[in-house]
Order: structure tokens, then sequence, then C-alpha cells
């Protein structure tokens, strides 16, 4: 009985929660628009994007685990990709756009707020719109923007990492942008139910995870890549090796003291 009172609590947090971030994107951020300077009013859209994630982030009750530091200048940000949370957990560190799926704008209400704070939406197997989307992304990074990117492109149960998508790293070279490698893994019970993978549906899996009475998270931020004489090919296996070197010596190290 208990549980089901804190998941109805919770459940009534989140639909507040989306009602403030249709009122701050529909509302909030045009009215920053007309009265602020254009990189003023980013700022503060800014502000309010990483205020949003961290009251989603406590709802959840996300107890985060931090490793290494979180880059102080402009940083392509990549990480392996688990679930949806990955965004709240990373979010909540420093003000970024993310680059996602087009498939998020099918979802409710969380589509128009991705689109409203400025989320880039890479559209597969479109060249065309791909070209596009390095462009938008070349240009957040010229205004010293972080950017945050999960290279596989798609989701995993996150005891292994797929090979990197290269062409998301070109950006990053073209404007001598920092790449900051973060490897994010589950713990607890949420090593089993954060994974969004296949066919699940954001809704069901949305109450999956707030009847957890808490998500841990371990996330590490890596020593950054060295991209100075380097391809995109080559930056790309760097930090994939990176986060997959720490994945695998986080498992090591969870299977040597279970045994």
């Amino acid at each position: 009985m208990k549980s089901k009172s804190r998941l109805f609590y919770k459940l009534l947090l989140v639909i507040l929660l989306f009602v403030a971030g249709f009122i701050i994107a529909a509302i909030v951020f045009p009215t920053l628009n007309l009265l602020c300077s254009a990189n003023a009013a980013r700022n503060h859209r800014d502000a309010l994007k990483k205020q949003w994630i961290c009251w989603f982030s406590s709802i959840l009750k996300l107890e985060i685990t931090r490793e290494g530091n979180v880059p102080l200048h402009s940083s392509l940000v990549v990480s392996n990709h688990i679930s949806w949370v990955d965004i709240i957990v990373i979010g909540q560190y420093l003000p970024a756009y993310f680059v996602a799926k087009s498939d998020i704008l099918a979802w409710p209400l969380l589509g128009f707020l991705s689109r409203q704070a400025g989320a880039i939406f890479i559209r597969r197997g479109d060249k065309k719109h791909i070209m596009e989307t390095a462009e938008k992304m070349v240009w957040l990074l010229k205004q010293n923007r972080n950017l945050i990117a999960f290279p596989e492109g798609t989701t995993t149960v996150g005891n292994h990492v797929l090979n990197f998508h290269a062409s998301l790293f070109q950006p990053a070279l073209l404007t001598k942008t920092a790449i900051q490698p973060v490897a994010i893994e589950y713990l607890g019970d949420a090593q089993h139910l954060a994974p969004f993978i296949g066919d699940d549906a954001f809704v069901p899996h949305l109450i999956k995870m707030l009847g957890l009475e808490k998500i841990e998270v371990r996330l590490s931020f890596l020593p950054t890549v060295n991209a100075s004489g380097k391809n995109r090919h080559a930056v790309s296996h760097e930090a994939r090796d990176l986060i997959l070197g720490q994945i695998s010596n986080d498992a090591l190290y969870k299977q040597h003291h279970s045994a």
C-alpha cells in the first residue's frame, strides 16, 4: 500500500512537472526572446532547462555517484546510451543541447518540450538531414554551447558499447571543440529496469522507473579525447574505447567482490 501511494504521489509530481515544462516552453521562452538579447535569452533558457531536469531527477530519486570533472568549457559530450533517463542523469550537471533521434518527436508532450528546448533531431538514413544536423551542431559549438550526443545511435542493456557513428564527431573537429566521453552505469534494481530498448513505450517505462524507491547511477566523466591531427573515425574509436574500458573495469570489480 505504501509503495502504491508513493507511486501515485510521484506520478502527480511528474504531471505537474510536465505542466510546468509546457508553460516554460510555450510562454516563458517566447517572452524571454522578446525581452532579452539573443545571448541573454539563451542563457536564461539554459538555466531553466537545467532546473527542470534537476526537478525531474529529484522526482525519480536519482542517486548519482559522479566521478571525474564536469567540463568547464564548451564540449561535445558523448556517452553510452541505455535509457531516456540518461538525459536526466547528464543534463543536470551542465546546460546543454541534446542530439536525439527524431523518434522522440512522437512522444506525448515530451517531443514538444524537447523541440522547444532546442534539441537537435537526427533522422536516420536521410543523408541530407544528417548534413543539416551537422550544420546545427557546428553553429551551437561556435556559440560555446555544450552538446550531448549518444553516438551508438540506439540504446543497449548497458553491459557493452556499440560502434559509434563517427559523423557525430565531425562538428567538434571543425570547431576544435573538446570531446568529453562519459560512461553511464545503472546499479542495483535499476541495472535491469532502466534499459529502454526495442518496442518499449515511454509512459509504461516511466511508471516502472517511478516504482523504484531510488535509481542508483554511476556517472563517470572520463579524460577528454585529444583530437589534434586525428580524423573523426580515430576520435570516435578512442572515445568508445574509453567508455567501454570504464564499463568493463567496473564489471570486473563487481564480479570480483561478489565472488
